[in-house]
């Protein structure tokens, strides 16, 4: 098994769920989504700050065979890319 988390800033929770959806993952009666060989749980965090400035941000948590987590990094990597940082 291979896990890929990270914590991401920017990007609301719906979208990340509809990224994961678009490369044919279906969401569970729990809110987890589930691929072909891999399995995510995004998790809605506190708000990040900095001064006035305050950002929402999402934990993704994948787990899944090699193979397919390596598609799903590539992708979602760059799906992730943002202008600015």
């Amino acid at each position: 098994m291979v896990t890929y988390e990270r914590e991401v800033r920017g990007i609301p929770l719906w979208l990340l769920r509809e990224y994961l959806v678009a490369e044919g993952g279906e969401v569970d009666a729990d809110g987890r989504i589930a691929g072909a060989g891999w399995t995510a749980q995004l998790t809605q965090l506190e708000d990040y700050q900095i001064g006035s400035l305050r950002v929402g941000q999402v934990r993704v948590e994948i787990e899944g065979e090699a193979g397919p987590m390596a598609e799903l990094e590539q992708v979602m990597e760059k799906k992730l890319i943002r202008g600015g940082g």
